[in-house]
Formats: structure tokens, C-alpha cells, sequence
């Protein structure tokens, strides 16, 4: 790749911003601390002295015209919290709330979301969800509320939140101690957007008005909240946060068993109003939660997010460096605490403790710095091994930054069994992610390299690529290039030596009339190159798809595919024991149809379907996919997801037939006290796991579990693994 045309695009689009108008402002008065009681009642005077913000707009099904069910929100303030107060006006009383669970779906429910840029750099925000039965969810917001990826629903605070529901509106009521946000002292305004959804009537509105070819929670689109007299400290506690776990688990391959009982915790510690380290010592990262399962029917690994509480907390300063579309990704966080053993079987690295020291240094850099320490396990020949990462990022023009990382990943020690290739492995890069401040130009600008013992020539990753989303269109441009020996052993890298280049078009259609809200033809093409191929092309695909969106929330995508694929490796799709793989060195050209319906998630009764059909390499497959869910609000959700693939092969390669087939029943007696279970059945992995898990909220962020996992293999229903944990954690401000 030549730096000289990074570097052109780089000054280009680095000068590309446009203002944003801010038309919505709204006055906080300070009040006498205590004078509010959350109840949901709004009684008090100082509510009736309180600025309102009202008339908002409609997102969807239309971003022309005010909401049809207003929506009122008023804010106050004194030396310890922020308090919200809310009037959301409805139809009839017939509420869709599908839980009492915190961090609840947001599609799937009425709701009214507050987010908070209190940094006011467009790039990051505090969301504060609630429904009118008073259910929470709070979310880090981070690269500016573009795509989902942004989007942290396991980013936990303490709030209070009451409510009152009445036939024709809901009233919420809302304390948020600024103990529980990051800003600096001295403030006198933030941004703020408010937004809701109203399940009933099929309408979504908003404060500051969006446009509807962007996302409702992006922080381009924001009014001001002005405070009557200038923030204090945010008085961030001491927080300690200790775990106790005791687990009993039977392993029927070997023959083993297991009864420990484990403690450790975390510590977070406020440095300054803007900075958080936190400790953790002996973390237990027990399966409270699971992972979805799923077929594979790729060449390459699969991204799982992080779902361990530790890595969370600004997770974005760390894990957003790389590819937007997860191509190369030089830091992993799921990196951390898994290694392979001997036999390469991918097992538990226990890790011993770590340190994380991130936040804001003034209004425009932050800073973020991870070391954790990982155990060794000699009969497994793992190394221990210090993971390092630190992170210096400023914002640049209006919501757009540059950023620079230094990672490390080095074993403590020499051992036996570990190649000199393995002693340790750095990655240093430097990234500029472009986002204009009606957030019409997006983009991502970075040049990454590695070292390690081996080192080849080059060990570069890098990617040009922008997006630019008007009303009536989206164009999308991409360029990456990794070098074939560009080696990131903390990082999500699944394919190296690859030039790839991709271009997409999107055409946005708004019908004045019928049932259609909006529809969207579009057309993609991708290619990868192998440079030491001589540049030869090993893959492209060709998109032609229609996305049609419907006023009754459903949407139905359609997609023709065509696919070519040089297989550089030997590749057996059907994954069987003893086939005969497809060979290498074999060009492959083969046209797929795809279609998927998304039913309206507001009703009890709700379903999915997706078909693929086509031709398969040299064969053909074909894959059907069905989600239903069923609820008794708000009590109970019943769900089944499954999956079957089809591949039809010549010989003498092999057939296949993979199930999935994922039960779910998950039941809120309250507030305070859940109950779930999950079954997940797939022939491809030879599994069939349960996971039953009893949770009671008996504190604030503060938790007692009790799970039940169970594995066996199918084929025989012999059971593998079986394990029971007691897990209590509680969360202390000192």
C-alpha cells in the first residue's frame, strides 16, 4: 500500500466537516437537595418550575412531521443527582412491555431513552433507558451512535427509576447520581437527546429531530441542556466489588470432578472528575451467561463480543482500532483468559489480575491503559503471559479523532515447550476515524504494524474507507491491505495477506402513501487479492439486495448473491470426519438468493424467517431459519430459534445436514428476580447444552446466581459435562 495516498485521502476528508444547527435548548434549575421523592408522581413544585422539552419529531414512520402521542421531559439538578421527569401520552392503556429484566430489548417495547454527551465531543454518551413499568437500561454510547457495534447494554450504573401508568399516559420519574457519569467539573451545559418508542401506534420521535437515513441514536443529532450554576466534582465513590463463588462440576470424559470455592472482586477507583482505574484480583469469569451457539459454514473464525464485565467499561477506547467490519481487529478482549493447550483444544487460561486506567484528560483526549496477567499451566504447555495495551486518543474538528495504541503480548518467562516465535508480540498503530458533524461523512483512516521474533518484511494492516449517507442515498468505499506477516496474538485477524476493496450503493425511497414506510435497493461488490500471488483474485462477491421497511415495523430483505472463491488451502465444508476436502489451487463461482422477514416485535406473538438457496462451490446447499417468540407480558418470554443447513456436494466429497435448534423460556417474577433457561442443540458441534440460571437482584448492581449447566453428546445422550455455581456479587460505595 502507498502511505502517499492514506495520506491524500487523510487531509481530504480530515477538513470535511458540516455544522449542525442546534436548535433545541433546555434550562436545568438547581433545587435544595432532598426536595425530590422518586414515586413516579411528579408532585413536588419544583417540577412545575422545571423547563420542558416537548414537540418532538417523528422518526418513524415518517421524519417530517411532530409525533402523534406527545411526549414531555423535564430536568433538575442539585449537588448529588440529575433528575428526569416524563409524560408520555398513549392511546389506551394496552403498554407493550415484554420484561421486567434490566437491559431489556429496546425494539420490543415502549420505552423512552435519555442520552447524556457530557464531554460534548459528539463521540460518546450515557444512555438511560425505562419503561412505563419502570424497567432500566443504561448503555455506553461510543463512536458516536452510528452503527450498532457502538451500542453497550453491559455497561452497568446505579439509578433509580418510578413510574405511574394511566389510560391515556405514563408518567416517569428518575434520579441519576452524577456519581454515575463522567464530566468535567465546572460544566455549565451537556448535550442531551431524548427519544421514544411507542409500540402501540408503530411511532418513534425524537427531541432533536433525526433523519431517518440515520440512526435514532446518533449523537449528531442532539439539542443543550444548560445548567442554571456550574457543575461541582462528580464525586465518583470507591467502589468495591468482591465475588464468592462455589461451583461443583463432574467432567464424564475423564472421568474427573471438581468442588472449589473461589473469591476475588474488583475495585474502582475515581481518579479525578474523568478517569477510572480499575483493579481486579483472581476474576471469576464463570458461565452465568452463555454464548450463542451457531453453524458455520465459512473458512474462518467467527467475532463473539465481550460479554465479561472487567472489559466493558470504556471498551470502546480499546477494542474500536481496526477494520469497521471486523476483518482485523488488532485488540480482542475474548483474547484474554482462553489459550490453546498441547493438543490444540481451546481451553481456560485462568487469569491472576489486571489493572485498567481509561477515561478523558481534559475536552478533547483520552487516554486508556489495560496490563492483565494471565496464569501458566504447565501440564498444558501455556505460558504465562502480561497483556498490555495503552491508548492516547484526541478529538480532531468537530466529532472527528485521531488515535495512536501500543500493544504487547510477552511470555513472563523462558519455557521448554514454547517457540521462539511465541516469546512475545507488539502492535503499534495509528488511526483517524472521520465523523462530520451532521455525521453525513464517516470514515476510518489507519495504519497498524506488528513485531515478533519471526519478523517478516512488511507486518503491515491498514484501511481506507468512507461513508457518506444522504437522505435519498448511501455510498460506501473500501480499501484494506494485510500483509501476510502481520501477526496480532491480543487481536480478531482472520485472514492475512489479503488487498481487499469493496463498494456499495444504497438508494432510499420514502412513499407518501400505503404500507411501506421506506424501501432501499442497493448493490455491493467486494474482491480480495493475494499479493503473494502475484495480486491474483481469490474472492468477489456481487450483491444486488432490496430492503423494504413497513409502517408496521416489519421489514423483508431480499438478496441475490454471486460468489467466486480461489481456494488457496484445502477446505471441507462439510466439516466431517475422513472427507474428502475441496481441493486447493480450484476456482469456485456459484449465485445464492437470500431472503429474510422480520415480523413487527411489538406484538406478543413475533417471528423470523430467513431462506438461502443456490448454488454451493461445486454443489448446491440450502438453508431455512425460523425464530418465534411468545409473550405473557410482562411476566414471561417463550422463544425457538432454529436452523437447518443443507449441502449437497459431489462425490467424493461429503453431504451434510447441520441442525440448530435454541429453546428458550425466560420468566421476571419482579424487578429484583429472574429466571431463565436455554437449551441449545447443534449436530455440527455434537452438542446439546443447558444453561438454567436463578438470579436475584437483591442490591443494587448487586447479585446472587444460581446456574445449572449440563452438556451431552447427542448421538448417544451420554452426558459430558455438568456443573452447578453459587455466585454472589455485591457492589460497595465507600
Amino acid at each position: 500500500m502507498k502511505i502517499v495516498s492514506y495520506f491524500i485521502v487523510f487531509m481530504l476528508f480530515s477538513h470535511l466537516t458540516f455544522g449542525q444547527e442546534m436548535q433545541n435548548k433546555i434550562q436545568v434549575k438547581l433545587i435544595e437537595n432532598s426536595s425530590i421523592k422518586i414515586d413516579g408522581n411528579l408532585d413536588e413544585e419544583v417540577w412545575k418550575m422545571a423547563e420542558s422539552g416537548k414537540n418532538f419529531w417523528q422518526f418513524f414512520p415518517t421524519d417530517s412531521t411532530i409525533s402523534r402521542n406527545p411526549t414531555e421531559f423535564r430536568l433538575l439538578y442539585d449537588d448529588h443527582n440529575l433528575y428526569i421527569g416524563i409524560r408520555a401520552e398513549v392511546k389506551t392503556d394496552n403498554y407493550v412491555v415484554s420484561s421486567l429484566r434490566r437491559d431489556f430489548s429496546g425494539t420490543s417495547n415502549d420505552i423512552v431513552t435519555l442520552m447524556f454527551d457530557t464531554f460534548k465531543d459528539g463521540t460518546t454518551a450515557f444512555l438511560f433507558g425505562m419503561t412505563p413499568y419502570g424497567v432500566q437500561r443504561e448503555a455506553f454510547i461510543s463512536g458516536g451512535g452510528s452503527d450498532r457495534n457502538g451500542f453497550n447494554i453491559s455497561w452497568d450504573q446505579k439509578w433509580q427509576v418510578e413510574s405511574k401508568m394511566y389510560k391515556d399516559h405514563y408518567v416517569l420519574e428518575a434520579a441519576i447520581p452524577f456519581s454515575s457519569l463522567k464530566f468535567k467539573e465546572g460544566d455549565t451545559d451537556w448535550r442531551v437527546q431524548c427519544y421514544r418508542w411507542d409500540m402501540q401506534t408503530n411511532e418513534q420521535s425524537a427531541w432533536a429531530r433525526v433523519p431517518q437515513n440515520q440512526m435514532l441514536s446518533s449523537l449528531a443529532f442532539m439539542g443543550n441542556m444548560n445548567f442554571e450554576k456550574p457543575l461541582g466534582k462528580s464525586r465518583t465513590p470507591f467502589a468495591i466489588i468482591p465475588y464468592f463463588n462455589a461451583l461443583t462440576a463432574k467432567d464424564f470424559i475423564n472421568g474427573s470432578s471438581k468442588n472449589t470455592l473461589d473469591f476475588g472482586g474488583d475495585v474502582k477507583v475515581a481518579i479525578g472528575n474523568s478517569m477510572n482505574l480499575d483493579i481486579t484480583v483472581n476474576p471469576d469469569f464463570s458461565n452465568v451467561e452463555v454464548d450463542d451457539i451457531f453453524t458455520n459454514l465459512t473458512r474462518f473464525e467467527v467475532f463473539l463480543p465481550e460479554k465479561r464485565q472487567f472489559f466493558i467499561d470504556n471498551n470502546d477506547l480499546f477494542g474500536n482500532f481496526g477494520d469497521m467490519y471486523n476483518a482485523a481487529k488488532p485488540f480482542f478482549s475474548r483474547r484474554i483468559g482462553l489459550a490453546m493447550d498441547k493438543n490444540g483444544n481451546l481451553i481456560e487460561n485462568r487469569i491472576l489480575g489486571g489493572v485498567r486506567l481509561s477515561g478523558k484528560i481534559g475536552q478533547d483526549w483520552r487516554l486508556g491503559f489495560l496490563n492483565i496477567q494471565t496464569g501458566e499451566d504447565i501440564a498444558n504447555e501455556i505460558a504465562s503471559n502480561n497483556n498490555m495495551m495503552m491508548v492516547v486518543q484526541k478529538k480532531v474538528f468537530s466529532r472527528s479523532n485521531l488515535g495512536f495504541f501500543a500493544i504487547n503480548r510477552q511470555a513472563v518467562k523462558d519455557y521448554d515447550f514454547l517457540s521462539t516465535s511465541e516469546k512475545y508480540n507488539r502492535v503499534f498503530g495509528l488511526e483517524y476515524n472521520l465523523a462530520s458533524a451532521d455525521n453525513s461523512w464517516t470514515g476510518k483512516f489507519y495504519l497498524h504494524k506488528s513485531i515478533q521474533p519471526d519478523d517478516k518484511k512488511g507486518n503491515l494492516s491498514s484501511q481506507a474507507t468512507v461513508t457518506y449517507y444522504n437522505r435519498r442515498f448511501t455510498w460506501i468505499a473500501d480499501l484494506m491491505y494485510v500483509d501476510e506477516g502481520f501477526r496480532s496474538d491480543l487481536g480478531f485477524v482472520p485472514r492475512t495477506g489479503i488487498l481487499k476493496n469493496g463498494n456499495g450503493l444504497i438508494l432510499n425511497f420514502y412513499p407518501k402513501n400505503g404500507p411501506i414506510s421506506r424501501h432501499s435497493p442497493a448493490s455491493m461488490a467486494l474482491y480480495y487479492w493475494r499479493p503473494s500471488l502475484d495480486y491474483k483474485q481469490t474472492d468477489h462477491t456481487y450483491s444486488l439486495y432490496y430492503d423494504l421497511f413497513f409502517k408496521d415495523q416489519s421489514t423483508l430483505h431480499l438478496a441475490l448473491n454471486n460468489q467466486f472463491v480461489y481456494l488457496t488451502r484445502p477446505f471441507d465444508p462439510a466439516r466431517k470426519v475422513g472427507g474428502v476436502p475441496l481441493a486447493a489451487n480450484t476456482e469456485y463461482t456459484y449465485n445464492q438468493f437470500n431472503s429474510t422477514y422480520q415480523s413487527n416485535l411489538a406484538k406478543v406473538f413475533s417471528f423470523n424467517l430467513e431462506t438461502t438457496g443456490g448454488q454451493f462451490f461445486n454443489g448446491n446447499s440450502f438453508a431455512a431459519s425460523a425464530g418465534l417468540s411468545f409473550r405473557f407480558q410482562p411476566w414471561v418470554l417463550l422463544s425457538l430459534n432454529t436452523r437447518y443447513d443443507a449441502i449437497r456436494l459431489p462425490e467424493p466429497h461429503s453431504d451434510a445436514d447441520f441442525w440448530l435448534v435454541t429453546p428458550k423460556v425466560d420468566v421476571t417474577f419482579s424487578k429484583s428476580l429472574f429466571w431463565s433457561t436455554l437449551v441449545q442443540y447443534s449436530n455440527q458441534r455434537n452438542n446439546l447444552g443447558i444453561n438454567s440460571r436463578l438470579q436475584w437482584r437483591f442490591a443494587p448492581l448487586s447479585d446472587l446466581y444460581l446456574v445449572y449447566n449440563d452438556n451431552y453428546s447427542p448421538d448417544n445422550f451420554a452426558p459430558r459435562f455438568r456443573s452447578i455455581n453459587l455466585k454472589l456479587t455485591y457492589w460497595l460505595n465507600l
